[in-house]
């Protein structure tokens, strides 16, 4: 197991190359459900927390009700894969939607994005908006070159009370 301000900006790095995740929530009945979404992280030093710009759909709310916790999958096409798991909750607070808003409006590339390009979201405190907060609790990064016998670390945190 190695510590976190290791694994952390490896994720980091892995992560925001990659961009997009497959993200699964627990429905009422245990069965996981995955969507591809956009996940931003931030690491200050010793805490790492990534935020979603989302539509807080009945799904994910319903999902996040039950379970408030998601994995967050990144693959790329020469097989580097991180995963998060965390916990998760959707925020409705106007300073918390308007912070990740202008977190991704200003992010760096190719994580960052304006989100006023979806239609429906006009603003950070448009109904249709919300932020996802992830506080992971346990970390991989498992380059690609491991997997073909290329060398490399796979790096692992897990949060000590898990």
């Amino acid at each position: 197991m190695n510590e976190l301000p290791q694994v952390a900006p490896a994720f980091i790095e892995m992560a925001h190359r990659i961009v997009w995740a497959s993200v699964a929530t627990v429905d009422k009945h245990g069965r996981p459900r995955s969507r591809v979404l956009h996940p931003i992280w931030q690491w200050d030093g010793e805490r790492l927390v990534g935020w979603i710009a989302t539509s807080p759909t009945p799904t994910k709310r319903a999902h996040l009700a039950g379970h408030p916790y998601a994995s967050v999958n990144y693959w790329s096409p020469i097989h580097d894969t991180c995963v998060a798991e965390c916990r998760a909750e959707l925020c409705f607070d106007d300073e918390t939607r308007i912070k990740v808003w202008d977190l991704f409006k200003n992010g760096p590339t190719p994580v960052g994005y304006d989100p006023a390009i979806v239609p429906a979201w006009p603003g950070p405190t448009a109904e249709a908006f919300a932020a996802l907060r992830l506080e992971p609790w346990r970390l991989r990064v498992f380059p690609g070159s491991v997997l073909m016998g290329q060398g490399g670390d796979v790096l692992k945190w897990r949060e000590p009370s898990t």
